[in-house]
């Protein structure tokens, strides 16, 4: 018998200072799941948990809990409880008595107490140390107090907002089985916060992937890894070529310089698409005996795999792989249709489309009133223009050498070049396609150079008939 939907998340919007921080989050969480939110900082999940723990509420939209409306119910009338990455345990108090607290709180009968207590205890393999002190306690063992203190009152719900981020990385793995585990015994809703791609991928039956507010995509951990929907899913859990592609036809796409069969089918003729292919997926060959021919740039040893550059058609190709390599080598790539997965992309364009104004015979001005001198130009003043802006002509720089600063949304390696998508709030939101081979921060704000003199200006296509917009 399927779980039933016990929290649901309705077009969910949160604003701050009149910055939209949650757009229409749309969520179903089952009973009995394990889901985790997972994304970078600053994607919006906390402030989803916050939502659904009660310490936030929502600006619109709905929160249900068993199908009634909870958007205005305080947290401590809410059937959910939540372990910090801080845990906020009581120095002054034994270990019994943190685990105790809520239930002395609510005025329970001593035995039930110690009852629940003791079995808290049994239940995070920590029996015989209800008289420690916390400060005699490990980095690990004051995690599953808190984690004992919150299950001890029997919520519904159980909110973890990174609590493993504190610990170092050998205990942390031992307690992503151990909480994978105390949650199918316990058989209670756990929702979940990283970053921590292993950790989602280790713990969740759904995740949740996250960025600027939205959801990017819902799916198990299969499928997220398997099968993401976007270019930033991809890059964001585990290593993956990402490459630009046009897909012909159904069944046929061309990406790194050859055209190729895969299993995707419902796409436009000539659509331009991103293509995925996974390191562990491609195997290195003798030249002959693979379309895809390169030379190794480099060879690294990880443990259990190598990790080998290839260049291939001038873009660069990473192969985990068990066989080793040397630099220089001539190698073949080979891979499955199935091994290869079609996107639909984040940037519907190949390059930027804007209006203009025409400001006299010399200039013209767009975006945050930017004025471009092109003398001769040849379009009345006052009226309209297009403005195609190719991704290479606009450069990133520091914000003193600036014509314009932009917010970065997303930043992708394609092979060759990093896909950055930037936000332009004025005069209107919008977003900027760039090519550049700078790494910049994600999520901060950069400085824009644009190249005028490749600025192509043209009539706007939907000036036929209208006034203003005819060349002089």
């Amino acid at each position: 018998m399927e779980n039933k939907t016990i929290i649901q998340l309705k077009d969910i919007v949160v604003r701050f200072d009149g910055e939209t921080i949650l757009d229409r989050i749309n969520l179903s969480i089952k009973d009995k799941e394990f889901v985790t939110f997972l994304g970078p900082s600053g994607c919006g999940k906390t402030t989803t948990l916050r939502i659904i723990g009660g310490f936030l509420y929502p600006d619109s939209g709905d929160l249900l809990f068993n199908g009634k409306k909870i958007n205005d119910v305080p947290p401590h009338l809410r059937e959910v409880n939540t372990v910090f990455q801080k845990y906020a345990l009581f120095p002054h108090l034994n270990v019994y008595d943190n685990i105790a607290f809520g239930l002395k709180v609510k005025h329970l009968p001593k035995d039930e107490i110690h009852d629940r207590v003791m079995t808290m205890l049994k239940t995070v393999n920590l029996e015989g140390f209800e008289k420690r002190r916390i400060h005699q306690l490990s980095g690990g063992q004051q995690q599953r107090i808190a984690i004992a203190r919150a299950l001890v009152n029997y919520p519904k719900v159980l909110l973890l907002d990174e609590p493993l981020g504190a610990l170092d990385l050998k205990l942390r793995k031992e307690m992503q089985i151990e909480l994978k585990n105390m949650q199918q015994k316990l058989e209670t809703t756990f929702i979940y916060v990283t970053h921590d791609q292993e950790e989602a991928l280790t713990m969740s039956d759904t995740i949740v992937v996250m960025n600027e507010g939205e959801v990017q995509q819902i799916g198990t951990p299969q499928d997220i890894y398997n099968e993401p929907q976007n270019a930033f899913v991809a890059d964001f859990i585990g290593e993956s070529n990402i490459m630009n592609g046009v897909m012909h036809k159904d069944f046929w796409v061309e990406f790194g310089g050859q055209k190729q069969a895969c299993v995707d089918k419902g796409f436009k003729p000539m659509q331009p698409v991103d293509v995925v292919v996974r390191p562990e997926d491609i195997d290195l060959v003798k030249p002959e005996e693979a379309d895809l021919k390169g030379e190794v740039l480099s060879v690294v040893f990880k443990g259990v795999h190598y990790e080998i550059t290839v260049a291939c058609n001038g873009l660069e190709w990473i192969i985990h792989t068990t066989n080793a390599a040397r630099v220089g080598e001539q190698v073949g790539l080979r891979f499955d249709p199935d091994d290869i997965h079609i996107m639909n992309k984040l940037f519907t364009r190949t390059t930027n489309l804007l209006t203009g104004t025409v400001v006299d015979e010399d200039t013209i001005s767009f975006l945050q009133d930017l004025e471009m001198k092109r003398p001769g130009h040849g379009f009345a003043p006052g009226s309209s223009v297009q403005l195609t802006i190719s991704p290479v002509d606009i450069q990133l720089v520091s914000e003193d050498h600036s014509d314009m600063v932009a917010y970065l949304e997303t930043l992708i390696y394609k092979g060759a070049y990093n896909e950055v998508l930037l936000y332009v709030e004025k005069p209107e939101p919008m977003q900027l396609l760039v090519h550049t081979q700078n790494d910049e921060q994600v999520g901060t704000d950069v400085g824009l150079k644009f190249n005028f003199d490749q600025i192509k200006i043209e009539a706007l296509p939907t000036a036929a008939g209208i006034p203003g917009t005819e060349k002089k």
